[in-house]
């Protein structure tokens, strides 16, 4: 007998899977299978996690730390995170009640939605925007309004268009910035002006996902939407991790502050979710925490360096128009109207000439795709002449 397929659930079979991981996937088995590719696909940090970090997670290992963890976090890491925002952005939470660890920022951002969320409540999106953020919405039976930002404005939402996008339905607008994946850096005027529309709309939440925070170029400084005023501090849930700063993908460590009742309602979604996060993980984030933003300093030096050579490099071309990121570590692309190719994708066109990108469909906004740079000199080189090729002529 032939075993029937199991249905997935409607709210699952409605959403992709993550399209810039499902690329960076491909791209991984075609290099595996021996293929000549150059994948500038996958945000990650190619810098070695810190040895100072490592050594705190194998000392806590020895000192036996490998038991099961409080659901929010180790008093000695929410305490950290504590610190961190006081001295590094001027808020102050309770460690106890405001503050969440979590398996990975994504993770936070999923507790968040899932355990707030009704369904045909709405929160809105700007795009581009990184890809899980409508589809986690959609996992809850949300709706995603999507507002798209403007190369003029620098990919910052302009206070009309939000207002415009408010609805008696709306419980969440959304922000990322420094922006994955047009590397815009939202400024504290410009964050006024969103806190002065949102100021007439007690009932709605800000979700800011600051987890490219320390990766800023040109002297730039990324403030925090909760900084913004006392009142925007009480309805903001600011989201971090350690994987970008850090080096520590790996590790899958992430973190929330904000509002107690918010922390307090994904506190309980994740203790019948994943419970606490790794211990001796936790051990290795409060020692990377305790360095502040040194090491993401370097590596923001080596970043900014290969961001001028594929803004270089690309600029050759009278098919693209890229836009100079300040902050995160991307290089998002335009390929002009008159030029785009007769394929599904931009990606897909690109694969076919040795290249693997992620389309900037995916983060709402077709016709684009997006260059990781946490990759070697000579991939970005040797990627950016492909690119070049595939639209010559």
């Amino acid at each position: 007998m032939v075993m029937q397929e199991f249905p997935q659930s409607r709210l699952v079979a409605a959403v992709p899977s993550s399209p810039s991981l499902a690329t960076a996937q491909r791209a991984r088995d075609i290099q595996a299978a021996g293929g000549d590719l150059v994948s500038l696909t996958i945000g990650e940090p190619d810098f070695p996690t810190p040895p100072e970090v490592v050594e705190a997670a194998l000392a806590a290992a020895r000192r036996g730390e490998t038991r099961y963890t409080p659901v929010t976090g180790t008093t000695a890491l929410r305490a950290a995170i504590a610190a961190k925002f006081a001295q590094e952005n001027g808020l102050h939470y309770d460690p106890a009640s405001q503050i969440l660890v979590s398996t990975g920022a994504k993770q936070a951002i999923y507790n968040a939605l899932t355990a707030t969320l009704d369904p045909c409540d709405e929160v809105i999106v700007f795009a581009p925007y990184w890809v899980s953020y409508p589809s986690i919405a959609q996992l809850v039976g949300a709706r995603p309004v999507v507002i798209a930002t403007r190369r003029e404005h620098g990919f910052v939402p302009r206070p009309e268009d939000l207002a415009a996008a408010i609805t008696s339905r709306t419980r969440w607008v959304v922000l990322n910035y420094p922006n994955n994946p047009s590397g815009a850096v939202a400024s504290l005027e410009q964050y006024a002006a969103l806190a002065e529309v949102l100021a007439r709309h007690p009932g709605i939440r800000v979700l800011s996902d600051e987890i490219y925070e320390h990766i800023c170029y040109d002297g730039i400084v990324a403030p925090s939407f909760a900084s913004v005023s006392p009142q925007m501090r009480e309805r903001t849930l600011v989201i971090n991790g350690l994987s970008k700063a850090y080096a520590m993908t790996g590790w899958r460590l992430g973190y929330a502050a904000g509002p107690r009742d918010i922390i307090a309602a994904m506190s309980k979604l994740q203790s019948h979710m994943t419970g606490g996060t790794s211990a001796v993980g936790q051990a290795a984030a409060v020692a990377a925490l305790a360095m502040g933003s040194s090491y993401a300093a370097r590596q923001v030096a080596a970043y900014e360096q290969r961001r001028d050579l594929v803004l270089t490099r690309l600029a050759a071309s009278g098919a693209l128009r890229a836009v100079k990121p300040n902050g995160a570590f991307y290089v998002f692309v335009q390929v002009l109207p008159h030029r785009l190719p007769d394929a599904a994708s931009v990606a897909d066109y690109l694969l076919d000439h040795g290249v693997a990108v992620i389309d900037g469909a995916a983060f709402g906004y077709p016709g684009w795709f997006r260059i990781s740079v946490t990759v070697g000199q000579e991939a970005l080189e040797a990627g950016c002449e492909r690119i070049l090729k595939a639209f010559e002529g």
